[in-house]
């Protein structure tokens, strides 16, 4: 990644377009918890990519919200962000996706820091809807699941075609 490239942050929500930034900027808004694991990067606005795909912006976990219910992947400052705004305690359990081991929240080396040194508040302005990003996900599986059904049939009907050919050949 060029250090000197402007990128473009597309808001999954309404989208909105920010940009262009330095990315400094933009790995500065995902560990203020602004960028969500739905948005999308850019640095051509042609070409874009879901913000967690970007392993510099260090949107690495998976915060259990409750049974079944994650958000992520996302920064430690969205973790932060969760456990100041009340919408998880310190024993909710957290992936690293990047070597799929889970602790609590508390067992972050970033997090334990902060609670030890610091009790001052954190921003609080983070509002998650639980449902309406559940049921986002649940539509982009689904999707994703018809795509990859489409693909695989598709797949067999050029395998059979190509038994034809073979047959006749």
């Amino acid at each position: 990644m060029e250090k000197d490239q402007h990128w473009f942050l597309l808001k999954h929500e309404d989208g909105t377009l920010f940009g262009p930034v330095e990315f400094s900027q933009l790995a500065s808004w995902a560990m203020e918890a602004q960028v969500s694991p739905l948005d999308r990067v850019s640095t051509d606005q042609r070409s874009w990519t879901r913000a967690p795909m970007l392993a510099e912006l260090q949107m690495d976990y998976l915060v259990e919200l409750g049974p079944d219910h994650f958000y992520g992947p996302t920064t430690v400052g969205t973790i932060k962000e969760f456990l100041k705004a009340g919408e998880i305690e310190l024993n909710a359990r957290i992936t690293n996706c990047l070597d799929g081991s889970e602790l609590s929240a508390a067992d972050l080396p970033e997090i334990r820091a902060t609670t030890l040194q610091n009790n001052s508040p954190l921003r609080s302005s983070i509002r998650v809807n639980l449902l309406q990003r559940l049921h986002e996900l649940e539509r982009l599986l689904l999707e994703e699941r018809r795509k990859r059904e489409a693909a695989e049939h598709l797949a067999k009907k050029l395998e059979a075609q190509i038994d034809a050919i073979a047959r006749k050949s």
